[in-house]
């Protein structure tokens, strides 16, 4: 199967964003970002959305899935896959190639190693438009989903049968899941370059004003408690903002919590490797070497 994606990958702090774009602008691609915090309107020094990074020769580079909910609501793995099938077959439709790039593992994970997710939602508003439907019109709907229920348990509950209908269109969705082969680039630095490079920029972003980012937040009504959750500058920041931290205790704290962070993220990337994902590891965001391999493997796709 040809590649039909490029995924970049790796640790904060190593240049990811900015060598993607680089690519996508030389290879006529379009980025999807898997990064779990960059989804949220607003939450944009903390998470790093550096948008001009997605600037190359004044050319701004197409991006998805950055802000595109409110910090309010709630994202999670299953949106997240719904939303790069979606975007990945807009990019494809343009013909361009699309590339996924950012460090939460997970997110990357359940696309280039396809984790199966069937998530049925019991609380949507089909479940009342169901609840309208006779017996008889429930059982003929399921029959058509799934022509091999169990006719005696499964039908004979309006209850039960709803619940299962909610399943097998989940089922239904993920068959339309694109099948995805992806050529993965990392992104890595030596451990000490790394932790520099994070110390420097999280001082560079506590000057552009970060902390007034996590007040704004606040103002616009989202709970320090909120703010915990989304962990890492917005938890250590809510804590200076609660006077349980002072600025120094504050900087120290985010700052070991960001390391310890990159070092988990290269965890989850080792764990990649060991369970067959071949990943093609650069010294730094090298742009060259990147071509080479990309070059390589799409003339051996032609």
């Amino acid at each position: 199967m040809h590649t039909n994606l490029i995924t970049i990958l790796g640790p904060t702090a190593t240049g990811k964003t900015r060598l993607a774009s680089q690519l996508a602008h030389k290879y006529n691609g379009e980025i999807i970002s898997a990064d779990s915090r960059q989804v949220y309107i607003g939450m944009d020094i903390g998470t790093g959305k550096d948008l001009s990074d997605y600037l190359v020769n004044n050319d701004k580079i197409t991006y998805h899935l950055i802000d595109i909910i409110n910090p309010t609501e709630e994202f999670n793995l299953f949106m997240f896959k719904e939303l790069f099938a979606k975007s990945f077959s807009v990019i494809s439709s343009r013909n361009k190639l699309p590339f996924l790039v950012g460090g939460t593992g997970l997110y990357i994970s359940s696309i280039i190693q396809n984790y199966n997710l069937k998530k049925a939602d019991f609380n949507s508003a089909q479940v009342q438009e169901l609840e309208l439907l006779t017996l008889a019109e429930l059982q003929n709907q399921l029959i058509k989903l799934n022509p091999n229920v169990h006719v005696k348990r499964d039908l004979l509950s309006k209850n039960r049968i709803i619940k299962t209908i909610l399943v097998e269109e989940a089922k239904e969705g993920l068959k339309y899941f694109p099948k995805i082969n992806s050529l993965v680039l990392g992104v890595n630095l030596d451990r000490d370059e790394v932790r520099k490079r994070i110390t420097e920029r999280l001082k560079k972003r506590l000057e552009q004003g970060m902390i007034e980012e996590v007040q704004q937040l606040l103002y616009s009504g989202l709970t320090h408690e909120r703010l915990l959750s989304f962990g890492l500058e917005y938890k250590f920041i809510s804590m200076y903002l609660k006077d349980d931290l002072n600025y120094d205790e504050m900087f120290q704290k985010l700052n070991t919590a960001i390391h310890q962070f990159a070092k988990r993220q290269m965890t989850w990337f080792r764990k990649m490797e060991r369970e067959g994902v071949k990943i093609e590891w650069l010294n730094g965001p090298d742009f060259h070497s990147a071509c080479k391999i990309i070059d390589d493997k799409l003339s051996a796709n032609s």
